[in-house]
């Protein structure tokens, strides 16, 4: 057995221990349940409760945790022993069915956005058998949904389990009305994240409070250096590095991540790591639990782990690209052209399908990638614009075009011609790449660019399997009603093209002209979260999520509060780091070199000697000292004016447009100061430091 075999899934109660440990009924139930979708049996939570402890224990496990997605976007975990009194003042290893099935932590100690006040504090999680146990630091974590008293939905991942179960019913009437003999019994999504990152060293960091407290500089003069030499793209891996990645590949092995490529991205100290897809829901477990081991493991090797969206300006921001495809039970994948896309009418409805979907809810895509985060990088250094458009290549958009017109068209692929007949011939792919679109067509999957680094990829997720089901419903309502459900998918391509390629684009996202063109083509333009995410409770939403049974009325007012809140909350933290550090260190280190230059220019002219650099430099010191002093009372200020009685959107815009505009004003003079105070008197690493430092 190789190494990668012997560790892989080595701490997940996964299938191949289930079959070794569980009666043969619990078993079948058990995978019913995560290949169907078939609800499960209470009564046998008590067998697999059993097996899971003493599978557990065999493994160095002593307390058990429900591990659940809150709306902070990171993980929770309530950690209980593996015990119970015996009786005689001893104590014996115990876990029992209903503990498995459920758990109470603290409703009101979560983001809740209205839905739980403080004296309203019960909460519930409840076990999640459609994703595997696994075990973390000696505890048994127990994938669980987590909703309030009342039932509201308060997780990440009750609303992706949700989705699925939308999507599969809908794409199952289409299969059944497009081909009535098939044998498809289950339809799902499968996604895989990709994830970029930067590792700083770890001393460095220490030396810089906005790292340390937000996440991204809020200082920096570019260095003399940046990416663009692009000589760190898929370039050699540092020695330390490349320790950190096979690191970190074994410890994402144990619990059955698959951990499969890696690689240096664009920007100096960044990074990529993109995994095997697998079905959704544990695809969003598996990203949430990479986040959480890539930071561990870099504490290991002296590094710091950035998920930040974008930690450095002026170069290469980090994203998540989000790779979103539709999987049958039989093996298929309905997003595969096959050899001729042209002649493939189930391809092509599911094809429109998305399209139909994306252009009717560019909104609801741009809200599930809307942090404060994100802002800073959507639009530029390999990260596309918040205008949603769809690329598909030229060649399917030549097959849309005819099956519109009702004309053939040749899809047959060519040869790649590269000149050497020593190399083995291939055929070239339907479509080129286009690092610019936000939502490109990559072969037979769709990769959804706008999502950042640090997000959870199960809100991104929520939105794609609902409006896609939402449409799938439109075609198979459609579709019943005619004496001819395949002639109508026909007209249903061809009224979806005409009615939709607005959305559709190959070209530049990144040119001036396309926002222009864009706004003619009536496709939307939310240039910030905080202008963005309000439309999370327009009435065409509301009533979408509703009709799918995702989110209640109340459920969506509550997340658009809790995105809002944590939008304003991550502007404001970010703007009293900043004051902080200009006036604990950045105004006193300006003021004390400006001191320096002044007594050594008073020196050289009692000697004679010329002086013209002190002086001048002094000067511009000294105006520069004055601006930031201003500056930052102005900062001041407008913290202490924040509008605390309006409403969370107006709050929002006001940090968008006052806050970040008297921190930009603020950097723009420290940025000028950096590059005049002398490096060993200036009070932080520098971006050359950060982002050049050698193993």
């Amino acid at each position: 057995m190789s190494r990668i075999e012997e560790l892989f899934g080595s701490m997940v109660f996964g299938d191949a221990a289930m079959a070794e440990r569980l009666p043969e009924t619990v078993y079948k139930a058990l995978k019913r349940t995560r290949s169907q979708g078939s609800a499960l049996d209470r009564n046998i939570a008590d067998t697999v409760a059993a097996a899971m402890k003493d599978w557990a224990m065999e493994r160095g496990a002593t307390h058990y945790s429900h591990w659940f997605q809150p709306m902070t976007g990171i993980t929770a975990e309530k950690h209980e022993a593996f015990l119970s009194p015996s009786g005689n003042g001893g104590a014996i290893a115990d876990f029992s069915g209903k503990e498995l099935i459920k758990g109470e932590p603290d409703a009101s100690s979560f983001p809740s956005g209205g839905l739980r006040v403080t004296f309203e504090a019960r909460g519930y999680t409840a076990w999640d058998p459609t994703s595997y146990a696994f075990i973390k630091d000696d505890t048994l974590c127990i994938p669980t949904v987590f909703c309030s008293y009342n039932g509201q939905v308060l997780d990440k991942k009750t609303p992706l389990l949700r989705s699925n179960e939308a999507l599969n019913t809908q794409a199952l009437r289409v299969l059944k009305l497009l081909n009535p003999e098939k044998d498809v019994h289950r339809v799902f999504t499968t996604a895989g994240a990709e994830q970029e990152y930067f590792l700083i060293d770890r001393a460095l960091w220490e030396k810089r409070p906005d790292l340390k407290y937000t996440g991204r500089t809020l200082f920096g003069a570019r260095p003399p250096r940046g990416q663009e030499l692009s000589d760190q793209y898929s370039g050699a891996l540092r020695t330390r590095v490349s320790r950190y990645m096979r690191d970190l590949d074994e410890e994402l092995w144990k619990l059955g991540i698959y951990a499969k490529t890696e690689h240096n991205e664009a920007a100096p100290s960044q990074h990529e790591l993109a995994p095997v897809f697998t079905e959704v829901n544990i695809a969003c477990d598996h990203n949430q639990l990479t986040m959480e081991l890539m930071k561990k493991v870099a504490e290991r090797h002296g590094f710091v782990c950035l998920l930040h969206e974008k930690p450095f300006r002026g170069v290469n921001g980090s994203g998540k690209h989000n790779n979103w495809s539709l999987c049958t039970d039989t093996g298929e994948n309905l997003l595969d052209p096959g050899p001729d896309p042209s002649s493939n009418t189930r391809f092509l409805l599911f094809l429109c399908a998305v399209i139909r979907a994306v252009d009717l809810n560019q909104d609801l895509l741009r809200i599930s990638t809307a942090t404060a985060g994100n802002d800073n990088r959507l639009g530029g250094a390999e990260a596309p614009p918040a205008i949603l458009s769809m690329f598909i290549g030229e060649d399917l958009c030549a097959v849309l075009d005819a099956a519109e017109h009702h004309e053939s068209f040749d899809s047959g692929k060519p040869y790649m011609e590269t000149g050497l007949g020593i190399l083995p011939r291939f055929r070239k792919d339907t479509s080129d790449r286009n690092r610019t679109s936000p939502f490109a067509f990559t072969g037979n999957k769709f990769e959804f660019r706008m999502p950042g680094s640090a997000s959870s990829v199960a809100d991104p997720n929520v939105i794609l399997n609902t409006i896609a089901a939402d449409t799938l419903k439109y075609f198979a309502d459609e579709m019943e009603k005619a004496s001819d459900a395949a002639a109508m998918a026909r007209r249903l391509i061809r009224h979806t093209v005409r009615e939709h390629r607005q959305v559709l684009f190959n070209g530049n996202n990144y040119a001036p002209e396309w926002a222009v063109e864009a706004e003619k083509r009536g496709l939307l333009n939310l240039g910030s979260a905080a202008e963005a995410i309000s439309h999370l409770t327009d009435e065409k939403n509301v009533e979408l999520f509703a009709r799918h049974g995702i989110f209640s009325r109340e459920e969506l007012v509550s997340r658009r509060e809790i995105m809002l809140e944590t939008y304003s909350k991550t502007i404001r933290i970010e703007a009293l780091t900043a004051l902080d550090m200009i006036r604990r260190d950045i105004l006193p280190a300006v003021s004390a070199f400006s001191g320096h230059l002044t007594d050594v220019a008073l020196k050289k002219r009692q000697l004679n000697i010329g002086c013209a650099y002190e002086v001048q430099t002094a000067g511009e010191l000294s105006s520069l000292e004055a601006d930031m002093a201003q500056t930052a009372q102005k900062l001041d200020l407008l913290l202490d004016s924040v509008p605390r009685t309006c409403a969370a959107q107006e709050r929002a815009l006001y940090y968008r447009r006052e806050i970040l505009s008297a921190m930009d004003a603020l950097r723009a003079c420290a940025d000028k100061a950096e590059v005049l105070v002398g490096t060993e008197a200036w009070p932080y690493p520098g971006y050359g430091q950060l982002l050049f430092s050698e193993d």
